[in-house]
Formats: structure tokens, sequence, C-alpha cells
């Protein structure tokens, strides 16, 4: 059991490792389209690159008879609400992110989306979900670290900072029910069923809104480097190994691990886009960094299951 859990948190690292050079990605593919647009595309890019897959292991499953009910098609009406549910709160999450990266810096941004990592665990005890002290100070101290590393001590509130608070709610809220359906759908089911809900709605919206310019594919060709990044890695692998990895994994747990998104985007931004550092943000990389070895000290076992 502990073997599973520890990989299933190696899974939700490597999600954070994707999720923060992706940030770069971000960055650039809005250099060209607009937000809408830019999830719209690599939303969808990242549920059709998933199609093959879950023929391919749903063919093989069916030769298995042992595996048959754990990947049997179609899916219940409740499956198809949860799919509903969670792609829904993504199309949120991920679309005031992005809209409010246009009006703030990166570095507040990055900072106030990682707020999840403190609402997480906050939420878990509302919705009655058991959760160790051990997470809370584990947030806290990660809450200290991203805010060093994103802000370096100085923070200005602006529009756009307000935006991606909100947006850290929903990112929250997409964590607890990650957690909640991982367990109950076929995690490449929920995985694609997200992905197409989040991808159309965003192209509905960039077609209402962004989608005037006769241009529009030729620079959606010029976006192709970051919403390939975006769409194929940050969006049908990394999005996949959170619902896989959060099997396992506490919530509050899930939500430290995948907060180091930041301390990734910070190593990125060293080593790709060659910026530069200070003490302050070195010291915040290093309290993230304790806060996960922090929340492995004497786990309760009871946290792993609902009261």
């Amino acid at each position: 059991m502990k073997g599973i859990i520890f990989f299933s948190e190696l899974l939700l690292l490597l999600t954070a490792a994707i999720w923060g050079f992706a940030f770069v990605a971000q960055r650039v593919g809005m250099n060209y389209i607009g937000p809408f647009t830019y999830n719209g595309v690599r939303f969808l890019l990242g549920a059709i690159t998933l199609i093959p897959v879950f023929v391919i292991l749903n063919k093989k499953s069916k030769l298995n008879k042992n595996n048959i009910q754990d990947d049997k098609i179609p899916i219940s009406k409740n499956d198809f609400y949860g799919i509903l549910i969670t792609g829904v709160v993504l199309f949120i999450a991920a679309n005031l992110q992005q809209i409010g990266i246009v009006y703030t810096s990166a570095g507040n941004a990055g900072f106030i989306t990682g707020l999840y990592v403190i609402i997480v665990p906050f939420l878990s005890i509302i919705l009655r979900k058991k959760t160790d002290i051990i997470y809370f100070i584990s947030a806290i101290v990660s809450f200290i670290g991203l805010y060093l590393l994103s802000s370096e001590g100085r923070f200005i509130i602006n529009k756009g900072d307000i935006i991606v608070a909100i947006g850290a709610i929903f990112w929250a809220i997409h964590i607890l029910i990650i957690s909640h359906f991982s367990n109950r759908i076929n995690n490449l089911i929920l995985a694609i069923g997200q992905f197409l809900i989040c991808g159309i709605l965003s192209m509905i919206m960039a077609f209402i809104i962004e989608i005037k310019d006769k241009n529009i594919i030729e620079k959606i060709f010029d976006a192709k480097y970051p919403i390939l990044y975006g769409g194929i890695l940050s969006i049908s692998v990394a999005y996949t190994l959170q619902i896989v990895g959060q099997r396992k994994a506490h919530p509050a747990l899930a939500s430290i691990i995948m907060s180091l998104e930041s301390f990734f985007a910070f190593v990125g931004g060293i080593l790709i886009l060659k910026e530069s550092t200070n003490i302050v943000r070195i010291v915040g990389a290093i309290l993230m960094l304790s806060a996960l070895f922090l929340s492995q000290l004497k786990p309760n076992k009871r946290c792993l299951q609902k009261s």
C-alpha cells in the first residue's frame, strides 16, 4: 500500500514539473492568440491525443476478462455528471488563470494560483475529509515559500491579481473533485471528458469574444510550439497523471506537491529563459521543497479515507 501511495506522489510531482515548465509556454502563446483560443485549442488537442491511447488500452483490457469491468463502456449517468462538473470547473479555473496573466506579472500569477495549497486543506475539512495536522503545517510553509519565490516579498494587487485569485479557488475545487471522482470513473474517460468539455466551452467563448481576425489560423500556427507543449504534455499527459496520482493521495497532500509547479517554473525560467535570481527567491524555493519533505513525516493513515 505504501508503495502505491509513494508512486502516486511521484506522478503528482511529475505533474508539477510539467506544469511548471508549461508556464513559459502559456506566456509565449499569449503573444499570438487570446486566452480562450489558446485554451480551447490546447485542451481539444489534449483530448484528441488521448483518444487513441484509450482505444488501445480498452481493446487490451477486453482481452483480459479480469479488467473488463474496470474499463467498461458506456459510462453511467453519475459518471457523465461527474465528468461534466469536472470539465466545467476546469474551464473556469484554466481561463481565469489565462485571462489574469494578461493583466498581471508572471510572479504574481504564479503566487496567487498557488493559493490552492492553503485553500484545499480547509475545504477538505468542510467536506468532512480527515486531514492530518502535518498537512496544514506543510501548506503554511509551502505558502510562505511560494510567496518569496514568486513575488520576492513584494506584492501589488491589480485587476489581473483578483481574476487569478478567483481562479485559485476553482483550482482548489478541481483538486477536490478529481480526488472524489478518480476512484469512481475510468481515469482516461474522466481525463478525455473534462478536456473536451473545457476545450469546447473555451472555443465557444473564443468565437464570441476573440476570433474576429481573418488570419486567426495563421496566428494559431505561429503559436504551434506553445500549443503543442500546452496541449500534449501539460494537458493530455500532466492532467492524466494528476487523475491517476490522486487516486491514492490525500487532496491536501496533492495540493502541496502540485504547488511545486511554481518551483519548477522558477527553475525553468533560469535554465530556459536565462532569468536572474536572488537570495529571496532561492530561500522561497528551499521552503517549498522543505514543505514537500515535511508533508511526508508521520502521515495519519486515517486521512486516506473519508470520515
